[in-house]
């Protein structure tokens, strides 16, 4: 079996808000806009797919089609340590990120699951089958509610079976002081047997985060997500020694290195290696790999829940997936046959590699010229 061919797009879409009256452009907040998907093809016809964000997506495109196949075309799509090593010679020597990081996170999740394919398994029992499904917490708290709107979109998604919320913090005028206003009124109306969680997506400064941590602690919060800018560690760790509430990160890290930090300035509690970011099942086992040795968990954020469901249910230490709203509906339109939770938990599907079946309409639907 060789690798004969990598093919990439551009699509967006629009989505669904529970409890509003709009469909909102893209799959999140303002800049949520596009997202790449990617196809690989073997020799004997065998394919594997993959999605990632909205980061340089065209340049995404442009980097797997035009240098990524002529590195790796030929090579055995099942020997991924060989095609790592390789990329990383020819392409990224120097250990950058972004553009580089999002084109092999798509090959290498497409290799996985050409993997799985072959070898009649899923990717999460190809990484260690450490489970068949994982609990799951819902992204619901968009930053257009209003606090009334906010808390009844918190009790819609408990009507629906989750017991674990999470929302957006970081954007709000009314700055950290309504973030602590909306949290203290979601947990007020949830009660106190509810997961909570939040993330600032990078958003606050040191000083900003420390404020709003000591406004809610009392909020018993599961986490709070990359809180600061450019998950600056070493701030990190010193807000961590500073509050109750846990630390969580590493979602839009690139490679293993800026994951290892994280872990080594002890600036986190939860390490978060997205698959569709950090470059790929390869590269995240290796992270929770790491995170095993220093006994943390690790979870889930940043989206794509279709793929990373395989890294938590395979891995020892996986924890808890985020059921972003917006990226399970660009899942759902897509993949057709995609799991959905019941009783707050995903289940690997029973099918091999990923178990998604792409719907090719819709593919060409969603296509951005």
């Amino acid at each position: 079996m060789k690798i004969k061919d990598i093919r990439a797009s551009v699509h967006t879409t629009t989505i669904e808000v529970p409890l509003l009256t709009e469909r909102v452009q893209g799959y999140g907040r303002e800049e949520q806009r596009e997202f790449v998907f990617c196809e690989v093809e073997t020799d004997d016809g065998v394919t594997g797919v993959a999605l990632t964000g909205h980061f340089l997506s065209r340049a995404v495109v442009v980097a797997l089609e035009q240098h990524f196949l002529p590195v790796v075309v030929d090579m055995d799509p099942r020997e991924l340590e060989a095609i790592h090593q390789r990329v990383w010679r020819s392409l990224n020597p120097r250990a950058m990120t972004g553009v580089v990081s999002s084109a092999l996170s798509l090959l290498d999740i497409a290799l996985w699951d050409i993997k799985g394919k072959a070898a009649g398994r899923s990717v999460a029992s190809l990484l260690g089958g450490a489970r068949t499904d994982v609990p799951v917490y819902v992204t619901f708290g968009f930053p257009q509610y209003d606090r009334e709107t906010l808390t009844a979109a918190a009790q819609l998604q408990l009507d629906q079976g989750f017991t674990a919320l999470k929302l957006v913090v970081a954007v709000d005028k009314g700055g950290w002081r309504e973030d602590a206003a909306r949290i203290n009124a979601v947990r007020a109306a949830v009660g106190d047997d509810i997961d909570l969680m939040i993330d600032a997506n990078y958003l606050f400064t040191p000083a900003e985060a420390g404020y709003l941590c000591r406004a809610v602690e009392d909020a018993h919060l599961t986490w709070f997500e990359e809180p600061l800018h450019q998950n600056d560690a070493r701030a990190m760790a010193d807000l961590r020694a500073h509050t109750r509430i846990p630390l969580a990160a590493g979602q839009m890290e690139g490679h293993r290195w800026r994951l290892r930090e994280l872990v080594e300035r002890q600036a986190v509690d939860i390490l978060q290696p997205n698959v569709c970011y950090c470059g790929g099942f390869t590269e995240a086992r290796k992270a929770a790999h790491l995170a095993q040795i220093y006994n943390l968990p690790i979870a889930h954020g940043g989206g794509w829940p279709l793929f990373n469901l395989h890294t938590l249910a395979g891995l020892m230490n996986g924890w808890i997936l985020e059921w972003h709203l917006g990226m399970v509906q660009v899942g759902e339109l897509l993949f057709p046959d995609a799991p959905k939770p019941v009783d707050g938990r995903l289940s690997v599907p029973d099918r091999p590699g990923l178990g998604l079946t792409v719907d090719r309409a819709a593919l060409r639907a969603t296509r951005v010229p």
